[in-house]
């Protein structure tokens, strides 16, 4: 059987477009996708969560349905995917989805049949843009500390799930390592979380305070399921687990890795609740939670609501996707947050992208052109240069796998430029425009010596594709195509002699920004 692995970005609400947090996001489990379909089968799932009560109250805004809005607004959100080459295995619409309803219904039923569901009497204080009750020791100067915002108090009669029950059962999922945290720090934050004494949670609202928007509970007259709990289901829901598909026994049951890529803000919902409800459920729990931070701007979280979203569409249409993909994971912490600035993006593309990895591809292919009319010539005996380059080589693929496997893609590209710049230098150091001086007057060893160079040079960058595909997946493809490659090569297919290909001078694969 070959290893499967299961990936998802959370289901963002669809209350207005995208904003360039999404885009983080589908990015980094892009990259963490495609890194993993080198090893494994991989399902990776995105979509949209449309039972929201945001996504009510700004339609009401709107004067328009709900229905209408998040029909609307769900079409920006499946544009930037594309736009972001976000290659999702399939994208899940909660209020249509019909494994979704069937599912979200039938785990709900699952948890009640357990006993773990009870009805009760409440008020509490909700941030409606969070869709979270907060305890008055939770806000900061009496305000949500997400939106800045006052919460409401809310005065109703709700169903409950006994999350007190499951804290011993999800410290030892967390503390064996069965369900991984990354990193650590959040890991730590979830299980001082769950020391400090789980509460029962409320997972229903009433249709009047939904405006009798959402999935309704099952056997119960007036309520709807409370937002998370409908939300959270989606992940085995696309999977069809209610029609017990084959999808659902790969790719979560049997899968080697199933992981959520978060943001740090909704950690308790998917390192906590979640897995409780799963537990309760009787059903497999997550593999792993990676949890990233925020972009920022002036030091403040981007959010529809605080007016100050950048819409990554706009930079997409100004700066292209290559530009913008890796500007998010080479310049971003995986884990922490980061302030954006076009000038930075600008500064970071020209550097990496257009000079040092650009400038080889069109220096390398047109050397190869100019002094071997485009065929890639044997290599001749290794000297220590290449040696040292091979060794990079090595070095950088080792290091950035590994970096990747514990989710750091800043890491991983920093490595993979160890090779960029190590094979600079080679052809600085090498000077094959004097090696092909010395060759056009009967030097044989300088003509071997050029052979040597091109041959290795040329390797570095198949592998430099390679290496590149999670990254920027288009633009890697442009550059095997620019080397006569199989966009399609594999790592096995690196140790094959390369002698005999035929190239062309490469294109500008990544033209000159300048800010716009």
């Amino acid at each position: 059987m070959s290893a499967t692995a299961f990936i998802s970005t959370t289901i963002p609400y669809v209350n207005a477009r995208p904003h360039l947090g999404h885009a983080l996001e589908y990015v980094q489990a892009d990259a963490f996708a495609r890194h993993a379909m080198s090893q494994k089968d991989v399902f990776f799932l995105s979509g949209s969560d449309e039972n929201s009560l945001k996504n009510v109250l700004a339609a009401e805004r709107e004067g328009v349905s709900t229905r209408e809005l998040v029909d609307r607004n769900v079409r920006y959100f499946e544009k930037l995917l594309e736009a972001m080459s976000i290659g999702v295995s399939d994208f899940i619409r909660t209020s249509v989805s019909p494994d979704h309803i069937a599912g979200a219904t039938e785990i709900w039923r699952r948890m009640d049949a357990r006993g773990d569901i009870y009805t009760k009497d409440y008020e509490g204080l909700y941030c409606v843009g969070c869709e979270q009750f907060y305890s008055p020791a939770e806000l900061v100067d009496g305000k949500c500390p997400e939106h800045f915002t006052v919460p409401e108090l809310v005065s109703e009669r709700n169903h409950f799930f006994r999350l007190s029950r499951y804290g011993d059962r999800l410290l030892e999922e967390l503390e064996s390592g069965r369900l991984k945290v990354y990193p650590e720090s959040r890991l730590n934050e979830v299980t001082s979380f769950i020391r400090s004494g789980l509460e029962d949670i409320s997972i229903s609202r009433s249709v009047e305070r939904a405006r009798g928007w959402g999935i309704p509970v099952p056997d119960s007259d007036g309520q709807v399921m409370y937002v998370w709990i409908d939300a959270l289901t989606n992940y085995v829901n696309a999977l069809g687990w209610t029609r017990e598909s084959d999808e659902y026994k790969r790719f979560w049951v049997d899968a080697d890795k199933r992981t959520h890529v978060v943001g740090k803000g909704v950690l308790r919902f998917h390192a906590v609740y979640w897995p409780a409800m799963l537990l309760s459920a009787g059903m497999p729990l997550p593999t792993e939670v990676m949890v990233h931070g925020y972009i920022t701007t002036g030091g403040q979280k981007l959010s529809k609501s605080l007016g100050n979203a950048i819409d990554p569409m706009d930079l997409v249409d100004r700066y292209g996707q290559d530009a913008l993909r890796y500007f998010l994971l080479a310049d971003f912490s995986p884990f922490g947050d980061g302030d954006f600035s076009e000038e930075r993006l600008v500064t970071r593309y020209n550097t990496d992208l257009a000079n040092a990895l650009g400038n080889l591809l069109s220096r390398v292919t047109a050397m190869t052109v100019r002094y071997r009319g485009g065929v890639v010539p044997p290599s001749g005996p290794l000297g220590a240069p290449e040696e040292a380059l091979g060794e990079q080589a090595l070095a950088s693929t080792r290091e950035a796998d590994a970096a990747m496997e514990r989710y750091d893609h800043r890491e991983a590209l920093a490595r993979i430029w160890d090779l960029v710049r190590r094979a600079n230098a080679y052809v600085d150091e090498r000077a094959p425009w004097h090696l092909a001086r010395a060759a056009e007057q009967g030097d044989a060893q300088a003509a071997q010596d050029l052979d040597t160079v091109l041959h290795h040079t040329y390797r570095v960058l198949q592998r430099l594709g390679v290496l590149l595909r999670p990254f920027v997946p288009q633009a890697a493809e442009r550059m095997l195509q620019a080397l006569n490659e199989n966009p399609g090569i594999q790592d096995a297919d690196l140790a094959l002699d390369p002698a005999g290909r035929s190239v062309e001078k490469a294109p500008p694969l990544f033209p000159k920004l300048e800010l716009a």
